[in-house]
């Protein structure tokens, strides 16, 4: 199946921009149009993903988190002191210091004077905000808390960011280390184990013991095909990076991750977080179960689990409750399963959605501790049997040489 970018407008008169899979242009088309979608525009995904891969859209157009985050939050502040949104809006687009957040709130307030509801501004940005956002403002109006609803929403990205700030933070160290090792490689490879060489120049190869054989034979390999090992290297890692900006091959990808053993179930646990989390912060803006199950899976980044995702919201359709949906869905562990059926059941399904995220945030932190504490160890160690193997190679014939030296005057006797 082909990913196609839509921009179509809502029942509700939003105009949106999601990314949608099928497996023609024409079909899904069709099928937007008996759901009351009005369509605007059909485009593949191919295009957008390969211009994101060679750069041709540019760092600077993406609206920082920080600012972002900042700005909800005095909006927040502005509506609840009793300021009118417009009023509010062009207070606070002056004061923005991100020009791409600046340059949207300028249109979004220009809407809003001509007629348009606040969610209805946001919307018409394309993609620029994200969809949970706009859905949590049109609960907003509809619920007559829009500072409530923005507070919340500020709360939830700050969990957010915090998380993935969290694992970047656990496998900055490690990746250090990783590139330390393979620069020390290519440095002893190059410059020092030749050095040794020239020691023994006049003994054999018979005569050398075979772990300095060895890494003389691996240095010689790298320095004489350094000039196509790191072009090959360099022209690998941006194949990667292109190919997994196609829908086939992210998707691949992703899957591989999946499977895993340690690094899958650490993605799973914290696409659940996310994906229930996002469920609580719709569902406490007065958003439907189904719509909040669309734009939450819409948030989910791991396009296997997106995919597996997308039944949840079919099934629910279908009449079947929302437990047995996810347990169909084969992804959700049968723990979170059990917790979401009680919230279900009892009538607290927000509140226990609530109660999923945080117990599987925690353990992701226990998880990222466990994995850092083991991996640190083992790379130093990789890093010292590395350095210790090099090091016996290049002295061990030196050892030989003088042991020989000094036990000749014994066998003249």
């Amino acid at each position: 199946m082909a990913e196609f970018v839509c921009r179509v407008g809502t029942p509700t008169g939003e105009v949106v921009t999601r990314m949608i899979e099928a497996n023609a242009e024409r079909d899904l088309r069709s099928k937007l149009e008996r759901e009351g979608f009005r369509v605007f525009s059909i485009s593949s995904s191919n295009s957008v993903n390969l211009r994101r891969a060679f750069g041709s859209e540019s760092r600077t157009h993406k609206i920082k988190t920080e600012a972002f985050l900042l700005f909800n939050q005095q909006l927040s502040a502005l509506l609840r002191a009793g300021l009118p949104i417009l009023q509010a809006i062009g207070i606070l687009r002056k004061r923005v210091p991100d020009d791409r957040l600046r340059l949207l709130l300028e249109d979004v307030e220009a809407k809003i004077r001509s007629g348009l509801a606040l969610s209805q501004a946001f919307a018409a940005q394309g993609d620029a905000f994200p969809r949970i956002y706009i859905a949590s403002i049109l609960a907003g109006e509809r619920s007559g808390s829009l500072d409530e609803v923005l507070t919340r929403y500020v709360n939830y990205q700050k969990t957010i960011s915090a998380a993935r700030r969290k694992i970047k933070k656990s496998l900055a160290y490690p990746a250090v280390l990783v590139s330390v090792s393979i620069i020390l490689v290519m440095i002893l490879s190059t410059y020092v184990i030749p050095q040794f060489m020239q020691l023994y120049e006049g003994v054999g190869a018979e005569s050398l013991p075979a772990v300095t054989l060895a890494v003389v034979g691996t240095a010689d390999f790298i320095r004489t095909n350094l000039l196509w090992i790191i072009p090959t290297i360099v022209g690998a890692i941006i194949f990667l990076l292109v190919w997994r900006r196609t829908p086939t091959g992210r998707l691949t990808i992703d899957r591989w991750i999946l499977r895993t053993p340690v690094a899958g179930e650490t993605v799973r646990q914290l696409t659940l977080a996310q994906f229930t989390r996002s469920l609580a912060t719709l569902l406490a803006g007065g958003i439907t179960l189904p719509e909040s199950v669309e734009i939450a899976g819409e948030s989910i980044t791991n396009r296997g689990l997106r995919l597996a995702s997308q039944n949840v919201l079919v099934n629910i359709r279908e009449g079947r409750s929302f437990t047995e949906s996810l347990e169909a869905s084969g992804w959700v562990s049968e723990l979170a399963i059990d917790m979401i059926g009680v919230g279900e059941r009892s009538g607290a399904l927000r509140e226990m959605l609530d109660e999923v995220a945080n117990f599987y945030d925690s353990e992701i932190d226990v998880r990222l501790n466990t994995i850092t504490t083991f991996i640190e160890p083992v790379i130093l160690a990789f890093m010292g049997t590395l350095v210790m193997t090099i090091l016996l190679a290049m002295y061990l014939p030196l050892f030989n040489m003088i042991g020989n030296m000094g036990g000749s005057p014994t066998g003249m006797h």
